[in-house]
């Protein structure tokens, strides 16, 4: 069982940064692959990011070049460092832990894949 916990959404104005972070329980959470994801007003949860418990990222178009993924096993916390953020971002954001043995670019894109979630952290871009 994990239990995942995301922190460091809020408001902030286009153009702006913010790095959410989810932070893990449990002793085996460098062998799980993290995603996340996010759920704009009114539309369906869609991926952005992964890493693998190696350390290998994938990342939806719309992001590459402004978010980073990361992930520091000693603390069990995966990070998403958002940059020049736009009113299109403004979404609820999730993270999901996946069993590591099923991680690839495409089965990391997918919301069944994922075992583990934790509840969500707001972010809005707006001025």
């Amino acid at each position: 069982q994990v239990q995942l916990v995301e922190s460091g959404g809020g408001l902030v104005q286009p153009g702006g940064s913010l790095r959410l972070a989810c932070a893990g329980s449990g002793r085996t959470f460098s062998t799980y692959a993290m995603g996340w994801f996010r759920r704009a007003p009114g539309k369906e949860q869609v991926f952005v990011a992964t890493i693998s418990g190696g350390g290998s990222t994938y990342y939806t178009d719309s992001v590459k070049g402004r978010f980073t993924i990361s992930r520091d096993n000693a603390k069990n916390t995966v990070y998403l460092q958002m940059n020049s953020l736009k009113p299109e971002d403004t979404a609820v954001y999730y993270c999901a832990a996946m069993r590591g043995t099923r991680w690839g670019p495409i089965a990391a894109q997918r919301v069944y894949e994922y075992d583990y979630w934790g509840q969500g952290t707001q972010v809005t871009v707006s001025s």
